[in-house]
């Protein structure tokens, strides 16, 4: 079953924004390749869904952290990207969202269906297209990896997947970063 809607059901597009997706492995450099494209425009918003539950990533988060300049306002939003972009989003001129795998893995956390993450990932879409701003969108491409073992593993691949082709369905730009290389896709 495709989870692709019509465009006739989205609003009207703002000439200004632009949505771009980067996809990439885990360490590929699909977020420098981000900010990149990105571009200076501010204000800038980076709105981070990870969280640093244990050692491990909290020390991630803070080098990720330090490879943006000061001029980004950070934003630590591991659920509610949707209404953030509905009440924050015309702030900016540039929001970076990285990422949407860890999102996804938040939402799956809470409980919610499958059925209500494509849902939200509709009405996210529909937010940065109808925002004045680039948006750059981060996210994992697990499919290049090994078949994960647990069911579980491969249910969440599987729906990141889709979600990730939900994204650049909507999207204006892909991108697929490989070993810090950036291919333009779309």
């Amino acid at each position: 079953m495709s989870q692709k809607k019509s465009s006739k059901h989205r609003p009207a597009r703002k000439a200004e924004s632009r949505i771009i997706f980067v996809l990439g492995g885990a360490s590929s450099g699909k977020s420098e390749t981000a900010l990149q494209l990105a571009g200076s425009r501010g204000p800038r918003a980076f709105v981070a869904t990870g969280q640093g539950l244990d050692d491990e990533m909290a020390a991630r988060i803070v080098r990720h952290q330090a490879t943006r300049s000061t001029d980004w306002e950070t934003v630590e939003e591991p659920l509610e990207v949707v209404a953030w972009f509905a009440k924050q989003g015309p702030r900016y001129r540039t929001i970076l969202f990285d990422c949407v795998t860890l999102w996804l893995s938040n939402l799956v956390g809470t409980g919610l269906k499958e059925s209500a993450v494509f849902a939200r990932v509709e009405m996210l879409l529909q937010m940065m297209q109808t925002a004045a701003a680039r948006v750059v969108i981060v996210s994992n491409e697990l499919g290049f990896g090994l078949v994960p073992t647990e069911p579980s593993g491969r249910a969440f691949r599987d729906l990141a997947g889709r979600v990730n082709q939900q994204i650049a369905a909507g999207a204006d730009e892909v991108h697929l970063v490989v070993t810090g290389i950036s291919l333009r896709l779309k």
